[in-house]
């Protein structure tokens, strides 16, 4: 029959050129990972539920737009710490934007928020 040639031994350089073109190849995905995980889509998170509600018989709803009470916009600011102010009194902050607006009816009392006006000087 015919006789089956032996493998070769591995030689040092063999073993270095095998090394080496492995630390290549993962010396280029490490660079190639971050321009390849930024094309994908991201994922978002689920948004906190929003609140609608009626308190004191004012209609008050709470959405990614912001915080509106018998529909006209509340003005809310974040703070640093995560608490949430109005100009309606933004001497004292609240946890939430619902205890911000609860708060805003309990100021405003029969008064209505006046209509946003707009920030640019222009003509809404």
């Amino acid at each position: 029959m015919y006789a089956v040639p032996a493998a070769a031994p591995l030689t040092r350089r063999a073993a270095l050129r095998t090394a080496f073109t492995a630390a290549v190849f993962a010396g280029t995905a490490a660079a190639l990972a971050p321009v390849l995980r930024a094309r994908r889509p991201r994922q978002t998170l689920t948004p906190a539920p929003l609140a609608e509600e009626t308190y004191r018989g004012r209609h008050i709803a709470v959405d990614l737009a912001g915080v509106r009470i018998d529909g006209r916009a509340l003005h809310v600011m974040r703070r640093a710490d995560g608490s949430y102010l109005s100009g309606i009194n933004h001497f004292q902050s609240y946890a939430t934007p619902l205890e911000l607006a609860r708060a805003a009816v309990d100021e405003l009392g029969t008064n209505q928020l006046a209509f946003a006006a707009s920030h640019h000087g222009g003509q809404e």
